[in-house]
């Protein structure tokens, strides 16, 4: 008879790596809006608001490798409170950065930091979740960084009419102060040792079985470097009010979503679940393009969050579900970096197409990108190259 423990996700070591999760999440996302307002506030072009979020991503991304093997050489908790140490010195130094260069050096900083650490937690997750409920699992682990949306953009929006950026910065920071302490009475899975384990290869930067949802989600995740750093900037030119209300909408459907989408991966598998995510994603890319008012922003905010809420959790399964047990680190490692792959190049690349087209354009080509995650999924499955997962 199987022990009833064994399939138990919320014990005390999963809600010490949810709520320090929560409250990193929180303070990165309190950034997320106001840091562009603070470049261009330095005097930074819409060229170089797309730089700074593309140097984060692109610094965690190079980064996430080596936190993948750290993983499972050093120890979880290890290469977790690193990440969590550089995060918090980089962010806490931000309102005092008077320079466009060494902003630039404190984002690298930051981005590694936040490679370290989303890769750790992620594993460290995984680790805790029995691998018949994982889609389930990590829908609930999820919640903690959704629950850090709904509130992080518009607190971080909030304060910034009412203290200076300085204090803003030190807030986020304090923030994950929180986490690191939390992060302490985790007690962390020992390093699985494989029997075969050979020495690493040089360039072994990615876990082979979790490529192709990570170039799926590569795709969905270029929409999100448009929203994340120009929707601010795109509102107000329309003219449109209520920015605040697209974050808390977002986060309630990504939320909403992941209540029941894990358990339909669990129990149907991802054909249920991915393609009518991307679907919603894309309609909310053609909404933001279209953009006339408050309610379509709303619209657009529900529609993305349930989409994204979807597909999320079901890529990150799949990715660690096909992995040896030694290399679900480096699986974890290879899936956040193709999401920070799409959000630095979606990042700058949308920072060009604004300067030179405009913003309604950005989301015109994030449209598209949606449509060409379906169709390598849609690919996938119909070369028998993706079988969907089965109960």
């Amino acid at each position: 008879m199987q022990d009833d423990h064994q399939d138990k996700i919320f014990t005390k070591d999963f809600a010490f790596i949810w709520l320090a999760n929560f409250f990193i999440f929180l303070g990165f996302q309190m950034t997320l809006p106001t840091l562009p307002i603070f470049v261009k506030e330095l005097g930074g072009s819409d060229q170089l608001v797309g730089l700074i979020v593309g140097i984060f991503t692109f610094s965690a991304l190079l980064f996430r490798p080596y936190a993948g093997h750290a993983l499972e050489t050093k120890g979880r908790g290890r290469v977790y409170l690193f990440g969590l140490l550089l995060f918090i010195i980089s962010v806490g130094t931000f309102g005092f950065m008077t320079s466009m260069v060494m902003l630039f050096v404190m984002r690298v900083i930051q981005g590694v930091g936040w490679g370290f650490s989303t890769t750790a937690s992620g594993t460290i997750a995984t680790d805790l979740i029995p691998p018949t409920r994982r889609g389930e699992g990590m829908g609930y682990y999820g919640l903690s960084g959704n629950l850090a949306l709904a509130f992080g953009p518009a607190l971080g929006l909030s304060l910034v009419g009412v203290i200076s950026f300085k204090a803003l910065f030190l807030s986020s920071a304090t923030l994950g102060v929180i986490a690191f302490l939390l992060s302490m009475n985790i007690k962390y899975k020992k390093v699985a040792q494989s029997p075969h384990r050979t020495k690493v290869a040089r360039f072994d930067v990615l876990e082979k079985s979790a490529i192709n949802p990570a170039i799926i989600l590569f795709f969905i995740t270029l929409t999100f470097g448009g929203i994340a750093s120009f929707l601010p900037l795109h509102a107000v030119e329309k003219d449109v009010a209520g920015i605040e209300m697209y974050f808390i909408f977002y986060a309630a459907f990504l939320m909403l979503s992941r209540i029941f989408a894990g358990k339909i991966y669990d129990n149907r598998g991802d054909l249920y679940v991915i393609p009518p995510g991307i679907l919603l994603v894309f309609t909310a890319m053609l909404l933001l393009a279209w953009l006339p008012n408050t309610v379509t922003l709303i619209v657009a905010g529900s529609l993305y969050g349930f989409g994204f809420g979807m597909i999320q959790p079901a890529l990150q399964a799949w990715a660690v579900d096909k992995a040896e047990v030694n290399r679900k680190g480096m699986a974890n490692a290879t899936f956040f970096s193709f999401f920070d792959l799409g959000v630095g190049i979606g990042a700058m690349v949308f920072g060009q197409i604004a300067f030179l087209f405009g913003y309604k354009y950005i989301y015109i080509v994030s449209a598209v990108s949606a449509i060409v995650a379906l169709t390598y999924y849609l690919y996938l499955v119909l070369s028998g190259r993706r079988n969907p997962r089965k109960a």
